[in-house]
C-alpha cells in the first residue's frame, strides 16, 4: 500500500538501491538479470529500494525481491503511478517530484547498482557521481555491466579525463561488475560506517 515518508518501516540491515530501466521491450537477457538480482538480494537479508514501478527491468527486480521473501521499497512520483504501473504489493512510497524520488532513494540506501536502462536510468546515475565527485556521499556504486551495455558511458568518462575535465581519480568512484554474481559479491564489501551511513544533504 502507499504510505508517506514519515511511515517508512525501519531496516536496520543494508538497503541496495538498483537503478534500471522500466521498457518492456528490453533485451530479456537484461530483465532476467534484473529478476536474478531482486532474488539475490532477497536471499541476503538485504532490503531492494527501488523506482516503485512493476514494468520492465524495475518490475522484475522489485518482483522476483518479494516473492523471495525479502524487503522492498519502491518510490514513485505521483505522476508516474500509471505510466510505470505502480506494483504496490510491497512497500510503496508515493511522491510529488522527480528530485524527491531520488533523494529519498539516495538517502535510504548504502549502495547503488545501475542495471541497463534508458535516459532516466542514465540520468539518476549521473547526479549520483556528480554527488560522488563533490564529496556529497561515500557509498559504493556498481554498475551491472551486462554485456558491455555501460562501455560507451565509461568512455565518455574517460575522454572527460583526456580532455583535462576531471581528475583521472574520479574514474575509481565506481565498480564494474559483468555478472549478477560479481555484482553481489561486491557488495558484500559494505561493512564500513561511513558506506552504512545515510546521508542528508
Amino acid at each position: 500500500m502507499p504510505t508517506t515518508s514519515a511511515e517508512i518501516r525501519p531496516f536496520s540491515g543494508h538497503s541496495v538501491c538498483l537503478f534500471c530501466g522500466s521498457s518492456e521491450t528490453a533485451d530479456p537477457k537484461y530483465t532476467e538479470a534484473a529478476r536474478a538480482f531482486g532474488q539475490g538480494v532477497a536471499e541476503r537479508g538485504w532490503r531492494l529500494v527501488y523506482g516503485g514501478g512493476g514494468v520492465g527491468l524495475m518490475g522484475a527486480s522489485a518482483r522476483s525481491a518479494h516473492a523471495a521473501g525479502g524487503r522492498v521499497l519502491g518510490v514513485m512520483p505521483e505522476f508516474l503511478r500509471s505510466r510505470e504501473r505502480l506494483f504496490d504489493e510491497v512497500e510503496t512510497l508515493v511522491v510529488g517530484s522527480m528530485h524527491e524520488r531520488k533523494q529519498i532513494m539516495y538517502d535510504e540506501s548504502d549502495a547503488f547498482v545501475v542495471a541497463p536502462g534508458g535516459i532516466g536510468t542514465l540520468e539518476e546515475v549521473i547526479e549520483l557521481l556528480s554527488w560522488k565527485r563533490l564529496d556529497l556521499h561515500g557509498k559504493p556504486v556498481i554498475f551491472l555491466d551486462i554485456d558491455g551495455f555501460w562501455q560507451s558511458l565509461f568512455r565518455v568518462m574517460e575522454h572527460s579525463v583526456e580532455a583535462g575535465m576531471t581528475p583521472a581519480s574520479f574514474l575509481q568512484a565506481w565498480t564494474v561488475c559483468r555478472t549478477v554474481d560479481e555484482a553481489l559479491e561486491a557488495l558484500n564489501s559494505m561493512d564500513t560506517p561511513s558506506n552504512l551511513k545515510h546521508d542528508q544533504r
